[in-house]
């Protein structure tokens, strides 16, 4: 976790914060600031002088906002032409979802440029907060179309294990693709399912349970 709370001295108020400012790595924006001590020059600004002592406190961020304003600054960079749609957080997950111009770009062959956005921004955001928040990065609910394909497919293959009796082997998928097949599945009391092989080739295979 980053440091959330400084006391700082300095010549004056003004410096004290300051080094509270960059020991803390925020902006003034981003904090608040008690005066513990206003600080003195003394008799002829040498004798009996104190120094200005502050105590400055990281404010609590919205992990939603947060991750709005990075997800801006990205695309801004990529000249993407965009509007952020929809940012929903909940239980240390923040999914954003974007439409515009161009989405196709963005979404890339089989996701993989919105895979790369979405990990950079990921680590991003971590790195600002100190803390472990999951981002799902959407364009025009490309993931979430995704997600129910995938989960009717689970299903229906796992109907198809039951009536043949044999293992079904899925394609290679990512690990966020294998794992809503793996929880699309988890109740089903007929069935397990398991992940075999390496990157980039990784899949699932559905089985029937012994």
């Amino acid at each position: 976790m980053q440091v959330q709370t400084v006391e700082k001295k300095g010549k004056n108020v003004d410096e004290a914060i300051q080094a509270a400012l960059e020991e803390l790595g925020c902006e003034m924006n981003e904090v608040e600031i008690e005066i513990l001590e206003e600080g003195s020059k003394g008799l002829l600004g040498l004798i009996g002088s104190k120094p200005a002592t502050v105590k400055v406190t990281r404010k609590e961020a919205d992990p939603a906002e947060d991750a709005r304003q990075i997800i801006e600054e990205l695309l801004k960079k990529m000249k993407i032409d965009y509007q952020i749609d929809t940012v929903v957080a909940e239980q240390g997950t923040v999914r954003i979802n974007i439409i515009g111009k161009d989405m196709g770009l963005l979404i890339g062959r089989k996701g993989e440029t919105l895979n790369s956005l979405q990990y950079i921004a990921g680590l991003m955001i971590n790195r600002k907060r100190g803390e472990r928040i999951r981002l799902i990065l959407d364009v025009e609910d490309y993931r979430k179309k995704r997600e129910e394909s995938l989960e009717s497919l689970a299903l229906r293959l796992s109907e198809k294990v039951k009536d043949t009796q044999k293992n079904v082997v899925m394609r290679p998928m990512t690990s966020q693709e294998r794992r809503i097949v793996h929880t699309a599945l988890q109740e089903d009391p007929q069935v397990v399912t398991y992940s075999m092989g390496d990157e980039p080739n990784r899949k699932v295979v559905i089985a029937l349970k012994k």
